[in-house]
């Protein structure tokens, strides 16, 4: 019989699918060999190291992201629009975050939203300086988001049942803040609703 001969995307699938699993960290080329039933120099010779692999799991990454395309009649929904699709696909992929951490890609994988966004503040106005501000602005607001709900859901998976912080003084005198508090928080909703207020303010600067 003839033996299969493997392939680079094949090398691919299978680190990302070790990724998507355990995390970079468990990303070796010895268990990469195993996980595929080859040689370790097969790995290297189809990807090269484990630096180059990384990288090239990102850029994989990236290219199944797509393009993304807004939403809406204004340039506010629209860039609204593009920070809720880009919040989607990094929540999607949280492996994904760790290798970018890891690699210093970060700018890589935020660049086709940020030419959406590049449009859009040109529309709305905005220009030059200004223009960068908004759009840094807006992938900031969404990455640090994204990390946010990461360590939150870490850490309920290590602490599960983790009894509830008291209650402050000021949401004693509040009894309506107190029980919204209380109850867990609407990811979704408070994205949303704080991303309207930034972008908002931020295109505001372009009328001024």
């Amino acid at each position: 019989m003839s033996r299969t001969v493997l392939t680079r995307e094949q090398v691919l699938e299978a680190a990302d699918d070790l990724v998507r699993q355990h995390g970079p960290d468990a990303l070796t080329m010895r268990g990469l060999a195993a996980r595929l039933g080859t040689a370790v120099t097969s790995i290297y010779w189809h990807v090269g190291n484990r630096e180059s692999l990384l990288d090239a799991l990102v850029e994989r990454t990236v290219e199944e992201m797509g393009a993304i395309q807004p939403t809406g009649r204004t340039p506010a929904t629209r860039i609204v629009s593009v920070a809720r699709r880009l919040r989607g696909e990094l929540h999607a992929r949280p492996h994904l975050i760790a290798m970018v951490h890891e690699r210093g890609l970060t700018e890589r994988v935020l660049l086709p939203a940020q030419r959406a966004l590049v449009r859009e503040a040109h529309t709305a106005g905005l220009r030059g300086a200004r223009a960068a501000e908004a759009v840094r602005a807006v992938q900031f607001q969404v990455v640090g988001f994204v990390l946010v709900e990461r360590a939150r859901e870490l850490a309920q998976d290590e602490t599960p049942g983790r009894e509830r912080p008291r209650k402050s003084a000021s949401a004693r005198k509040d009894p309506a803040l107190a029980r919204a508090l209380a109850r867990p928080a609407d990811p979704e909703r408070l994205f949303t609703a704080s991303m309207r207020a930034l972008v908002k303010s931020l295109l505001a600067q372009g009328s001024t």
